[in-house]
């Protein structure tokens, strides 16, 4: 969705509002190099007048592109791609499959949840306040995301902002959750598969369920990344080798399709 708030005093040329840890700003940033589109880069976690600056353009999430006054809320690249008057093509991948890779990047997640150590639980990601825990428990939320937008519900942004709960002291609880996340999504997607057309609610617009799951998939892949390089990069114990194959598989296939991700 592009906006316009006329009357914002900010210079003419692309600006990019992101933060660490939010794969589609780096999706959008990323983006924007290969086509070799100079842009201002605004963390909005240390830029002092970042939060004012979207507050004068009306935008409340990110990643935000800006162009004088008007801005687009850049999780869909589509919308991006003519913001800036560029022309994106890339290869889709069937809905099925899409939903095959979502499974596979869960049962991925929950492998590493169990080998992350206890007392990494509660550390903090660089420059985010997000921990180990709730990547792990951010990955499962934005399959529940993709799950509520789909049986006539709303993705808002504050599912993807939700904290792993308190309790949660071992890994046990996490990997439940991942579980129960996989049964829901196959029951939801055995019904929803006949319908793929269909338009689903979220924060960035109203948008057909087809590209909600490919946008999901690729959010999902990007932080199975994430959670494969703390949990290898760090030497816990590794996944088994069936779990590593089926991670590589899923992330590979749908990294090299477009290398997107989210917040």
């Amino acid at each position: 969705m592009t906006n316009d708030r006329s009357g914002a005093d900010a210079a003419p040329g692309i600006t990019v509002y992101w933060q660490p840890g939010c794969t589609s700003c780096l999706r959008t940033k990323e983006l924007l190099t290969a086509h070799g589109i100079a842009f201002r880069s605004v963390n909005v976690r240390t830029d002092a007048g970042a939060l004012a600056e979207l507050d004068r353009l009306g935008a409340r999430t990110i990643p935000v592109v800006s162009r004088g006054s008007e801005y687009v809320l850049a999780q869909d690249i589509d919308e991006l791609a003519r913001f800036v008057g560029i022309e994106v093509r890339r290869e889709r991948l069937a809905p099925d499959e899409l939903a095959a890779r979502l499974q596979a990047l869960l049962a991925a997640a929950e492998t590493l949840l169990a080998a992350m150590p206890r007392e990494r639980f509660a550390e903090k990601l660089p420059q985010r306040e997000r921990t180990w825990l709730d990547l792990g428990f951010h990955v499962s939320m934005i399959v529940q995301g993709l799950i509520t937008a789909g049986t006539g519900g709303e993705l808002a942004y504050e599912i993807y902002e939700r904290r792993a709960p308190a309790s949660w002291s071992d890994a046990q609880p996490a990997v439940a959750f991942s579980r129960a996340t996989q049964q829901a999504l196959d029951s939801w997607w055995t019904r929803a598969r006949r319908n793929p057309g269909l338009r689903v609610r979220t924060y960035f617009g109203e948008v057909p369920l087809a590209a909600l799951l490919e946008r999901s998939a690729w959010h999902v892949a990007q932080h199975c990344r994430q959670l494969d390089h703390l949990v290898h990069g760090d030497r816990c114990a590794a996944p088994s080798a069936g779990a590593a194959r089926r991670a590589s598989a899923a992330r590979g296939s749908v990294g090299r399709r477009g290398r997107a991700g989210m917040t």
